[in-house]
C-alpha cells in the first residue's frame, strides 16, 4: 500500500491483492466508479455502484468501521473521486492501484457476463 498527503489527510492506494485480501475479511467497503454498463458487464464480487458522474462524497456509506476503497477501470477515475472525497472531509478513502484492469491481470475472481445468455457469470482466471 501506498500512501499520499493530500489536503492534510492521508490517501492510500492498494494493490488488488490487497483489495481482495480486506474485501474477504469483511474490512473495507469496495464501491465501483464506472458506468453502469461497465458494471453490468463485470465487476468484482461485493462491490457497490457509485458511477463517478453520480458521486457525492455525503451519500458514502459510513466509515466508523469500515474504510472505503474506490476502484474504476484503470485507477485514474477511481483517484479522482479519491481526492474529491478527501477534500470533502471524508478521512478513510483509498483507492485500487490500476483499477479492474489490474484486478484482471492479477487473476483474480470476478463476475462477468456469459455472452450466450446475457446472464452473469463466475470468472475464476
Amino acid at each position: 500500500m501506498k500512501t499520499e498527503t493530500v489536503n492534510g489527510m492521508p490517501l492510500e492506494t492498494w494493490t488488488p491483492q490487497e483489495v481482495r485480501a480486506a474485501l474477504q475479511a469483511g474490512q473495507i467497503v469496495l464501491i465501483d466508479v464506472r458506468t453502469p454498463q461497465e458494471y453490468m458487464f463485470e465487476h468484482i464480487e461485493g462491490a457497490l455502484l457509485m458511477p463517478m458522474s453520480f458521486f457525492t462524497p455525503a451519500t458514502l456509506p459510513g466509515q466508523e468501521s469500515k474504510r472505503i476503497v474506490l476502484h474504476c477501470g484503470s485507477g485514474m477515475r477511481s483517484d479522482k473521486v479519491a481526492r474529491r472525497a478527501l477534500e470533502a472531509g471524508l478521512p478513510m478513502i483509498a483507492h485500487m492501484e490500476g483499477g479492474f484492469g489490474a484486478w484482471k491481470a492479477a487473476g483474480l475472481p470476478y463476475t462477468g457476463t456469459d455472452m450466450a445468455t446475457g446472464a452473469p457469470k463466475p470468472v475464476t482466471p
